[in-house]
């Protein structure tokens, strides 16, 4: 069964960036890595040749990875004059807990899984966060299950 990733324009092209680097500099890089620790000799007990060999399984294995997602990826285009939240749109969101404002003013963008990374406020359309507030307006509360289980209320501040 074939995977349909969901992608920004900008993880689109993070990941074709990745892929060229892979393909151009960190392969060379990895065959002369490679060359030098052949060069020393005995290859059974060569500690320098089998770490090369092994970055370069793992470049490799990163080579087919990226080539599937960009091959079989939808690229998701943002509409900036939607007012209803969706992928690729940055939204402003007080979270509440208890009645009580636990964050405020904080900012996320919704991507697809891929580029997901709450640490840079990036999180996924399929989160319980994500799927809670795809599709809702400015001004609007929302009661969702966070992954700890507990329920939570996001207040919609903003949507850019």
């Amino acid at each position: 069964m074939e995977n349909n990733y969901q992608l920004t324009e900008a993880g689109f092209a993070q990941l074709e960036a990745e892929l060229e680097e892979l393909k151009g500099e960190k392969r060379k890089e990895n065959l002369e890595a490679i060359k030098e620790a052949r060069s020393q000799g005995d290859l059974s007990e060569n500690a320098d040749y089998d770490a090369a060999r092994d970055e370069q399984a793992r470049i490799e294995s990163r080579i087919k990875e990226i080539e599937n997602i960009l091959k079989h990826s939808d690229i998701i285009k943002e509409n900036s004059r939607s007012r209803t939240i969706g992928i690729g749109k940055t939204v402003t969101v007080n979270l509440i807990k208890d009645g009580k404002k636990i964050i405020e003013n904080k900012d996320y963008t919704i991507v697809g899984k891929l580029e997901a990374n709450p640490f840079d406020g990036k999180i996924s359309n399929e989160s319980p966060l994500g799927q809670a507030i795809i599709g809702k307006r400015k001004g609007k509360e929302v009661v969702y299950k966070a992954e700890s289980g507990q329920e939570m209320t996001v207040e919609i501040v903003d949507i850019k």
